[in-house]
């Protein structure tokens, strides 16, 4: 009877374990996941922005999207810096914050200087948006490993 005891309990203890792995394994899944939807939309973000921003010089309603385009990508930010990371991609998200305050910080320039009518191409390259969007697609490749 003790025997049937101890094997119930280290089966129980693998089972366990393995519980924990393949969560483990599912959030690391998850989270490449996520990660590679939102540097997406921000590749997306960035190979729009400077034909809206062109159009928004002289164009009110263009001008318009572009604070929405803005706000979005914003919103977008804020997701995904509240995202939790499991340990192993910990590295990667940190990168990714990093470059995210950065591309915040820069469309809260943008948006500041639409508000103040201040609006021209050249601050749209002052703003490094493209620039630190390019930089976050290059954490990708670390992103994908976790996913296979």
């Amino acid at each position: 009877m003790m025997k049937i005891f101890k094997v119930l309990a280290v089966l129980s203890i693998v089972f366990l374990s393995g519980c924990s792995l393949l969560e483990g394994v599912n959030s690391s899944l998850q989270y490449a996941n996520d990660a590679k939807d939102y540097i997406n939309q921000a590749s997306t973000f960035a190979e729009e922005l400077p034909a809206l921003a062109e159009e928004a010089v002289n164009n009110e309603e263009a001008r318009t999207e572009l604070e929405q385009s803005l706000n979005n990508m914003k919103e977008e930010i804020n997701t995904f810096k509240e995202s939790d990371a499991p340990e192993i991609a910990e590295d990667a998200h940190n990168q990714l914050v990093s470059y995210s305050e950065s591309l915040e910080s820069g469309i809260d320039s943008a948006l500041k200087q639409i508000e103040n009518g201040e609006w021209n191409l050249k601050l749209l390259e002052d703003t490094e948006i493209v620039k630190t969007v390019s930089e976050m697609k290059s954490i990708l490749d670390q992103i994908e490993q976790l996913g296979s």
